[in-house]
């Protein structure tokens, strides 16, 4: 065996080991790296001149605009989370259905949805819907192990409903992937991969999953009626008013739709979706923390949405030679519905900063921002090294080469990403693997969209499978005692059943990825 092939297998046994043994995820990928530079010096498989390609490597995946919808994302989910909008959400929706046998359940598995939609982070949604719903659920008679499986199961689907974070890196990943294997099969001028295809890709997938979700609740609720009782007795009067309802369920979902919307119409382009996406969550945090003074927040919401229009309606664009009379009054408008926009957000802001929410989410925004681009930074650096001693060859030459073809490379490569997600956070796992196999694979007429989805489906099913699924984790620590770790394990079962099946679907029927970003991106 060559020495570069050995000097490939020896860094990725070295970081499983130094992960294994507790060290930061970022420093293991990055230290590595530095250390198997040296040696491939000392052995002559690495040119000194290789050395300056590291800061390029580093400069160039800082610079990336894309990347800069993952605080702006983490922010906007953070912000829901601490305002409380999230619990608002669960009560309302327990009480709507709550004289339904199985109706809290059914509500936790919306709720969840919408809180995907709205923030994309995982371990933010399991915990919070975990310390809400897990003790009212086991209170009202609920079986443990079903709850337990409902709430880890609807918090894992931020993984694949966008906006997810998941998606937004996976998609800037693949897109160099897929520059990547076109290159390599002479095609010059490839059309692009944007991480709004992923996007519209998962859409339907993401919504057949609630779908599986609710109808396995429905089935429980019919056939073992004890495991999921009804929230409300028959004589409870807990009626919500019209309007209470509106004002609480409107805002999120005038949210999803504008961050979504504005991505998959073309309106916006991810990152540009995502300041909207902050925007509209302070406002939020900023009327449900003062509910009696709504001028301002409602004004700004609604200027939000006047600024799209306009954009639709007039060309805004002042460095012109000529600008039509019309466009005069667009932009005028456009520049009033701005000024009270900020004017909004100036009152959204302080009230957040008066409550001490602000810089709370300031905080855990830029924690896990770093904590994101420092793996970032550390997996393009192990990602390069492991490119110089020729593994993506080594890779490519193995996948091929394999009997089966391409079907038993997808598998292969499915499988270990699968095991991957035992143990390492998707982060890890986006920066690391993919930019090794995703080229193979996509060389080997894989449509990328449909890869990424499954991808992403994969990881999530990894995430909620016992005992290493860190979902499961989650859940554990804000679980009460009375439930065991073997009550989350039995719950949770079911729902990975539910998510292999929907991606057998996927497998067979690959337009349910494909159809929707064919018929918006054309």
């Amino acid at each position: 065996m060559e020495i570069n092939i050995i000097l490939d297998l020896l860094m990725f046994l070295s970081v499983i080991i130094f992960l294994m043994a507790g060290f930061p995820v970022a420093f293991t990928l990055g230290g590595i790296a530095i250390i198997f530079v040296g040696i491939g010096l000392y052995f002559g498989e690495i040119d000194s001149d290789f050395i300056g390609l590291i800061p390029e490597r580093i400069y160039g995946t800082m610079t990336n605009d894309v990347l800069l919808a993952v605080p702006l994302f983490i922010f906007m989910g953070v912000m829901l989370e601490r305002s409380k909008i999230a619990e608002d959400l669960l009560d309302s929706m327990a009480k709507l259905m709550g004289r339904l046998p199985g109706g809290l359940g059914i509500s936790v598995t919306i709720v969840g949805a919408l809180l995907a939609a709205s923030t994309g982070i995982v371990g933010a949604t399991v915990v919070t819907m975990g310390l809400l719903s897990l003790p009212t659920m086991l209170k009202r008679g609920y079986n443990p192990a079903l709850a337990c499986g409902s709430i880890a199961s609807s918090g894992t689907l931020g993984q694949i409903i966008p906006p997810s974070i998941v998606l937004v890196l996976l998609g800037d990943q693949l897109s160099s992937a897929w520059q990547t294997a076109q290159l390599n099969l002479g095609n010059w001028a490839p059309e692009p991969l944007s991480v709004g295809d992923l996007f519209a890709g998962a859409l339907i997938p993401g919504i057949c999953l609630v779908f599986l979700y609710i109808i396995y609740q429905i089935i429980i609720a019919i056939f073992m009626p004890k495991m999921s009782p009804s929230y409300i007795a028959e004589d409870e009067d807990v009626s919500i008013p019209t309007k209470q309802l509106i004002m609480i369920f409107l805002p999120p979902i005038f949210l999803i739709i504008a961050v979504l919307g504005s991505i998959i119409s073309g309106i916006a382009t991810p990152t540009e979706a995502a300041a909207v996406g902050a925007i509209g969550a302070i406002l939020m945090a900023g009327y449900k923390l003062s509910p009696e003074k709504p001028t301002m927040i409602f004004a700004a919401g609604y200027s939000m949405a006047g600024l799209i229009v306009l954009t639709n309606i007039f060309d805004l664009r002042l460095g012109r030679d000529e600008i039509a009379i019309t466009d005069y009054i667009g932009i005028f408008l456009a520049v009033i519905l701005t000024l009270c926009v900020l004017w909004g957000i100036g009152v959204a802001v302080y009230r957040t900063y008066i409550e001490k929410t602000l810089h709370i989410v300031m905080q855990s925004t830029t924690r896990i921002s770093a904590m994101i681009f420092m793996i970032l930074i550390g997996a393009a650096m192990f990602s390069l090294v492991f490119k110089g001693f020729e593994g993506d060859i080594f890779i490519h030459e193995f996948l091929s080469d394999l009997p089966g073809g391409k079907l038993s490379a997808l598998i292969l490569v499915m499988l270990v990403m699968f095991v991957l997600g035992f143990f390492l956070d998707f982060i890890e796992i986006v920066f690391v693997v993919v930019p090794i196999v995703a080229p193979v694979l996509l060389m080997m007429d894989i449509n990328p969209i449909w890869l990424g989805i499954m991808m992403a489906m994969n990881l999530q099913t990894s995430f909620l499978t016992p005992p290493f699924g860190f979902a499961l984790f989650y859940l554990r620590g804000v679980a009460p005692e009375s439930v065991s770790t073997m009550q989350i394990y039995k719950g949770v079962l079911p729902f990975v059943l539910i998510q292999i099946f929907m991606l057998c679907i996927l497998w067979e029927f690959p337009e349910l990825t494909t159809w929707l970003p064919s018929v918006l991106f054309k």
